[in-house]
Order: C-alpha cells, then sequence, then structure tokens
C-alpha cells in the first residue's frame, strides 16, 4: 500500500529534488533536474518502477525523523529490538553532477540493515543496462542516462533489483552514494559520502543564518523558507510550483497536473516572502528569471516556463503508469502552459512594482518590457480568459483576472508616479478607472452582497479574497467583508477553503477535489485585513496543525480522509505561510490593535 503523500520528506540540491518515505524508500527523484524523466516513481505507480530502500531488515516499533536544524538533511531513526538505526538522506549542492547520498548509521545495539534499488529511468518505463564496476560498485544506463552507485556494503543482483544485506553495531556508519550523469561522458569522480553530508550540512546552516525571519512562528517559517529554497532552480532563479507531477487533487481522480515548472502568478508572493526574510540574492535573482522568461511579444506571454524559461511544455499521458493508489492519467508537461490568462499581466506588474519598493533595482530594458505588456493590455483587458484556476471550460469573464488588469494599470501609474519612469499614465489611469467600474457593476451580486467568480455567474471563487490585498478596495468596503463573509459560508469544508465548486462549475473536469491550502491562507490575510485578528489566528493555526512531521505542506487538504493531496511540497502553501505569519504578526504589533484591545 502506498505511503500518505504527507508520509514524504524533501530533500534537494537546488537544481532537483527527492521525496524520502518514512519506511527508508525514496520513491521519487528526477535526475538531472527538477522536470527530468524519473529515475525512481514509485510514487506514481509501485516500486517496479522505481525506488530505493535503505531501512532495517526486521520490524520496526518506532519511527522518529527530523531535519537538522536550518537545514534540508533528514534524519530518520528507526527503533528495532535490536537496536536503533538512523538513516541520513541528503543531496549535497552540486559543483559537478546530481548525488543523492544515504547514511547508515546504528545508533545503539546491533541492527540488521537492508537495501534495495530498482532503478528504472523515463518514469519507470526503461529498464537500464547495469554493469559491475571497479570500485564494487555499479553503473546503470538508459539512452542518455547513466547513474553510477558507490556502495558501503558488497551488492548483488537479484530479479532486477540490487541488494545489500549487512549488519551494523553502535558507531558503525555506512555511506551509500548515487550519481548521475550523461551516459556518453566518463563517470564523474566519486563522492565521500560522510563528508558530503557534512559539508551539505554546514551549506544549509549557513544559508539559514542568513535569515530575518522572526516572530512567533519562526520555526514554521524558516522551514517554508528553506523549502522554497529547496524549490529554486539555482541556474536561473526560477522557483518550480512542487517537485512532482500527478499527485491527485481527489484520490482516484483525473485532476492531476504536472507543477515541475515556474508559475508567473507566484512571482509577487515569492517576492514579498524571499524580501521579507532578507533574501535579497534569491529575490533577485527570482525577478531576473521573470524577465528573461517573459521577454519577447506581449502578446505570447505565458502563465508558466519552464526552470530555465521554456516555453514549450508539451503535456502527455504515461499510460504505463497507474498513478497514486489509482489516479489517473499520470501527466508530465502542462497543457495550461498554452492558455490565455489576463491575471498574468497584474501579477507580473506587481511583482515588479514590489521589487522596486524592495530596493531591487530595474534597468531601462525592463521597463520598455513592461510598457509594450500594458500596451498589449489596453487592447485585450476586455477578453475573457481561462483564469487563475487554469479551467479547461469555455472562457468567461472572471471577475479576478479583470481585477489583476487593474492591478497592472495600477503598478504601471505607480511607476511613474513614485519611480519616475515614462509611459502614458493619463491613458493608464483611465484604463484603471474603467476596469474598476466594470468589476464593481458586472462582478458584484448585490443580493447575496459578494463579489462572483465571473460576470453574470452565481458561483464564487476563493480567489476574490485577494481584493482587499492587491487594493482594489479598502478593507472596510462593505463589499469586501461581504465577499470574505460569503466565501466563508460557502466554500468552507471543516475550516479549510475550496478554490470555488467544482460540483457547479463548467470547469471541463469531473466534480471533486480537496480544500485549496494557499486559499485557506488567503482567507486568514482577509480576516486580518477586515480586523478579524481572532478568526485569523485562529484559521492559520488550523493550517499549520496540518503540516507534517517535519514541517511539509501539500497543495491541497481532504478534510473527509484526513490526508494531504495534491503535488508535495507546494510553494504557493509554504509561501502563503510565510506572508501570513508576517501579516498576523504585524496586526499584532499594529497602534491600532492595540488601541482596539485597551
Amino acid at each position: 500500500m502506498a505511503l500518505r503523500i504527507e508520509d514524504y520528506a524533501l530533500i534537494g540540491d537546488t537544481q532537483t529534488a527527492a521525496l524520502v518515505g518514512r519506511d527508508g524508500s525514496i520513491d521519487w527523484l528526477c535526475l538531472p533536474r527538477f522536470d527530468s524523466p524519473a529515475c525512481f516513481s514509485a510514487l506514481l505507480g509501485d516500486e517496479s518502477h522505481g525506488r530505493w530502500l535503505l531501512a532495517p531488515a526486521g520490524d520496526v516499533r518506532r519511527t522518529e525523523r527530523r531535519y537538522r536544524r536550518g537545514t534540508l538533511v533528514l534524519e530518520t531513526d528507526f527503533h528495532t529490538d535490536g537496536g536503533v538505526l538512523q538513516i541520513v538522506d541528503s543531496m549535497p549542492i552540486r559543483d559537478e553532477a546530481p548525488d543523492v547520498v544515504r547514511l547508515a548509521r546504528c545508533l545503539s545495539g546491533r541492527v540488521a540493515v537492508r537495501m534495495e534499488l530498482v532503478l528504472r529511468f523515463d518514469f519507470g518505463r526503461s529498464v537500464p543496462w547495469v554493469q559491475r564496476a571497479e570500485n564494487g560498485g555499479m553503473t546503470a544506463t538508459a539512452g542518455p542516462d547513466a547513474v553510477h552507485l558507490i556502495p558501503g556494503r558488497p551488492i548483488r543482483g537479484r530479479d532486477l533489483t540490487t541488494i545489500a544485506e549487512f549488519e551494523l553495531e553502535a558507531g558503525d556508519e555506512v555511506p551509500f552514494v548515487l550519481t548521475w550523469y550523461p551516459s556518453h561522458e566518463d563517470e564523474p569522480r566519486p563522492v565521500d559520502g560522510i563528508a558530503a553530508t557534512a559539508d551539505t550540512t554546514a551549506w544549509w546552516e549557513e544559508w539559514s543564518a542568513r535569515s530575518h525571519a522572526d516572530g512567533s512562528h519562526r520555526g514554521l517559517v524558516q522551514r517554508s523558507l528553506i523549502t522554497l529554497k529547496a524549490l529554486t532552480y539555482a541556474p536561473t532563479g526560477g522557483i518550480v510550483a512542487a517537485p512532482t507531477t500527478s499527485l491527485p487533487e481527489q484520490i482516484g481522480g483525473v485532476r492531476n497536473w504536472d507543477y515541475r515548472f515556474c508559475w508567473v502568478r507566484d512571482a509577487t508572493l515569492v517576492l514579498q516572502s524571499l524580501m521579507g526574510a532578507g533574501y535579497m540574492d534569491e529575490a533577485v535573482a527570482w525577478r531576473d528569471w521573470l524577465l528573461r522568461a517573459v521577454a519577447g511579444s506581449p502578446s505570447e506571454l505565458q502563465i508558466m516556463y519552464g526552470p530555465a524559461g521554456e516555453r514549450r511544455l508539451t503535456e502527455l499521458e504515461l499510460d504505463w503508469l497507474p498513478g497514486y493508489e489509482g489516479s489517473s492519467p499520470v501527466r508530465i508537461g502542462n497543457a495550461a502552459s498554452d492558455q490565455f490568462q489576463l491575471d498574468v499581466y497584474g501579477e507580473l506588474m506587481d511583482a515588479l512594482a514590489q521589487a522596486a519598493e524592495g530596493g531591487i533595482e530595474a534597468d531601462a530594458d525592463a521597463w520598455r518590457l513592461q510598457v509594450a505588456l500594458m500596451e498589449y493590455l489596453e487592447g485585450a483587458w476586455d477578453e475573457p480568459d481561462e483564469g487563475i484556476w487554469e479551467m479547461r471550460g469555455e472562457r468567461r469573464a472572471f471577475v479576478h483576472s479583470k481585477v489583476m488588469t487593474w492591478v497592472a494599470f495600477d503598478r504601471a501609474v505607480r511607476m511613474v508616479e513614485q519611480y519616475g519612469r515614462k509611459g502614458p499614465v493619463d491613458r493608464w489611469r483611465a484604463q484603471r478607472d474603467a476596469v474598476h467600474r466594470e468589476v464593481c457593476e458586472r462582478g458584484f451580486d448585490g443580493e447575496r452582497n459578494s463579489f462572483t467568480q465571473s460576470y453574470g455567474s452565481r458561483g464564487l471563487d476563493a480567489a476574490t479574497l485577494l481584493i482587499p490585498a492587491v487594493g482594489f478596495l479598502p478593507p472596510d468596503d462593505p463589499r469586501v467583508i461581504g465577499t470574505v463573509e460569503a466565501v466563508q459560508r460557502e466554500l468552507l469544508r471543516d475550516g479549510f477553503v475550496l478554490r470555488y465548486d467544482t460540483t457547479e462549475a463548467a470547469d471541463g473536469l469531473p466534480p471533486g477535489e480537496g480544500a485549496f491550502l494557499p486559499c485557506s491562507f488567503w482567507l486568514a490575510d482577509a480576516l486580518t485585513l477586515i480586523g478579524r485578528h481572532d478568526e485569523a489566528r485562529e484559521q492559520f493555526d488550523r493550517l499549520t496543525a496540518l503540516a507534517n512531521d517535519v514541517g511539509l505542506l501539500a497543495e491541497e487538504y481532504d478534510p473527509q480522509l484526513g490526508r494531504h493531496v495534491g503535488n508535495f511540497p507546494q510553494a504557493f502553501t509554504h509561501v502563503g505561510l510565510v506572508n501570513t505569519a508576517r501579516n498576523l504578526d504585524k496586526a499584532a504589533d499594529s497602534p491600532a490593535r492595540e488601541r482596539a484591545e485597551a
């Protein structure tokens, strides 16, 4: 039976990542980078599609795990009748090829250990050609890919599986190192697993020491920041939404998408979280990735790109994989990259305005790109689109999309007024006002006192919770308060927020998905803005209680099953945690709050 999604922990080297299960298995690993074909994909099938197990050979009485403080180095302690075995998992920050290092350490007593390695390339489809290596290890080759295993104990092959069985006594420490390299090149120089683990620990400790994060939830916030760093593709600065594909939004359902790409709409919130914690180098790298990725014709702006800015993200279904707990199809690539979504113009302009306000200087070429984007938006803002949720049904006039076009014009005006940029500011002001009037007239349901999902619809959309956050209306506007209350009334499930009601929405897919955790953080933000601080903190505490034992959160949560669902860990969720924690701390320290409680 498959582990639960929340039973996994993340390791990575800021270019790719792996998921390690509580049972000592690595069931998901993409090499050499996030969106490459996986070497292990048992998470989407079974162990015959790739798996690396390192664990006690006998029964386990209790398992405990943790990250080393301030790092992405994972320690898992297996308590057995004979003693305690600790597995230390990490991926060294690479200077050559990507490595996965696993240390088996006996902390007490005597423990029998078993290692099983099933290597499959091309998402579990290709069985590689395995050869013995001179150092007692092995190489496995399939097409352009090869991996080399340096084992700490003798290995043997059986039924297309590489096995090692051995015993450790207290104080023994044995490394296993797996390294990827192009099959047409020589093997990379060998890695000392014990030294590499120490170096990796030190690298993450130094990075965490730069953090300015503080407040009442500093531990969870810093873990989220480490997760964001782990999801960064270091060569370009792009941040992928998640390291996985096709983990289902409903167990057994079809809403299974590839999230190993970089979304433009994450830009503003990512910048806020990075700059707020003092990680300016990462914020600059993310801003620069955005500018390179979107460069070109404004009409060809995409909602997402590959880690290096790739634009062709063709969606394919992998029919040889049964999917996580039978949730099919399994997809790679994402057809939503070809959708027309107006909100990305607002998110891009807002992100660049946030960067300027945070002291990140932009050059003249960046502003020329922004002006070109605004010129295109002037003629396109009133068109229907697919919306923030990438619906695969008919295009509509989504309220959130229109609000974000208002944001685009507003931020363009702000850049002229506050930062001396040159542009047709009077025209942009007029467009901004026109969008505002239309949204308030056509996107608001006066009878229900709430903004709706799209013009003329009765459905609600959690994205409208962002209306006060982006400045479209002030928090004390009755329409904002009415919208927050309507979302609480109609989209809340056991305290968690649905994106929208999939049973009623014509989104081109069968109904059913979990509550969307970023939206649930947006509710906490909206409650904070309208002055309901106690409700906001209760909502935040409810959400952070979902974090697994090592502080990670998925995309969604199924309240009925009590399980994480969707891709994992999710950058957007962790960004929401960081920013909501900061907003709550600011509200708690505000003079207005102190006067209200006096």
